[in-house]
């Protein structure tokens, strides 16, 4: 157990260092493809668009910071692994088929669909401009979700079709698992999209869902999977050193859409699914505001709140920015250690 935890925090902080290494040559690339943000003035949104104009031109897409990091830090541990073939790169090497397939593929695949709708929106092309419409994200993320599904259910692969509910223990619900696996990576993802709208607030809020992702991982034994976590949240902490308030760059759907997917994939290989509403209690917070809005508005023809999802509301009641971001924090703080609380409560009962 030591030997796995030095494991995890080595891969972290070598994942940090290299990001912070990598980040001046992303923005460098950045600023010769003028990947400046573009704020479109909306009907729909007039309080956003007033709130975030002065945005205008910031560098978008530093998501690429994060799943460039862990896709170096990856390909460097399996070649090495594969060359050498000592116990000290076996040691690094997280590529397990049974752990981190299937989430490494889901992050990667997942960030390099986000990257080409950023470039989308860098070249003015796609849904006013500013890339592709909610509803074609929506079903990539389906697409996404219901290979995620076949992996888990078939039987030649993981033949997984287990829900554990916590304090009452595991259920075989047979075919019921698809369309639940689909609902939750559907669900991250559209969270993560919704959350990601102030500086620092989804880069924080992920940081402390994977953190809790990884607490569960390292107790249920999955080693592997709480190294690439590490890698992640490495990766995670240098682009919020340049995220948070004022932001240098923003994360850009090819950030945000990978780890929406990813920690959908990963509460799926932990089981975790009861508890994932508790860690990303923000998140959820963020989505089910904007659905509310969204079915008054058809249903009374007026808004509930000035704006959403709910932390520009905050923004336009008065709020700075950067006091909504850290109270957001504290929320998913306090989310995520009931979470865990729970967690451990749970595998103490059974």
């Amino acid at each position: 157990m030591i030997l796995e935890a030095i494991r995890v925090v080595t891969i972290s902080i070598t994942a940090f260092i290299l990001a912070i290494t990598l980040t001046p040559f992303i923005v460098n690339f950045l600023k010769k493809i003028h990947a400046g943000k573009q704020i479109r003035v909306s009907e729909d949104a007039p309080i956003f668009s007033s709130l975030h104009k002065k945005k205008e031109g910031t560098l978008t897409m530093g998501g690429v910071v994060i799943w460039l990091t862990v896709l170096i830090l990856t390909g460097v541990v399996i070649i090495m692994a594969s060359v050498f073939k000592n116990d000290f790169w076996n040691y690094f090497n997280f590529v397990d088929r049974a752990e981190t397939y299937l989430p490494l593929a889901a992050f990667f695949i997942a960030a390099g669909l986000g990257f080409f709708d950023d470039m989308m929106g860098v070249m003015r092309v796609g849904d006013k401009g500013g890339g592709m419409k909610i509803s074609h994200k929506m079903a990539i993320y389906f697409v996404l979700a219901v290979a995620g599904a076949w992996w888990f259910y078939s039987p030649n692969i993981l033949d997984w079709q287990i829900i554990h509910i916590p304090f009452m223990g595991n259920f075989e619900i047979g075919l019921w698992y698809i369309p639940i696996f689909i609902f939750v990576i559907l669900a991250s993802a559209f969270s993560a999209n919704e959350t990601d709208g102030l500086d620092g607030l989804w880069g924080g809020v992920s940081l402390f869902i994977f953190t809790a992702l990884l607490v569960v991982s390292f107790a249920m034994g999955r080693f592997d999977l709480a190294a690439m976590i590490g890698a992640i949240l490495g990766a995670l902490l240098a682009f919020l050193w340049f995220n948070i308030y004022p932001a240098k760059f923003f994360m850009g759907d090819t950030g945000a859409m990978a780890l929406g997917i990813t920690m959908g994939v990963i509460t799926m290989l932990t089981n975790t699914v009861f508890l994932l509403p508790i860690f990303a209690i923000v998140p959820v917070i963020e989505s089910g505001s904007v659905l509310i809005q969204s079915f008054y508005k058809k249903l009374r023809g007026r808004k509930i709140f000035l704006s959403t999802p709910i932390h520009h509301h905050f923004e336009a009641c008065g709020w700075p920015e950067s006091q909504v971001t850290m109270r957001f924090w504290i929320i998913s703080v306090i989310g995520v250690g009931l979470g865990l609380t729970l967690f451990f409560l749970d595998r103490l009962s059974l």
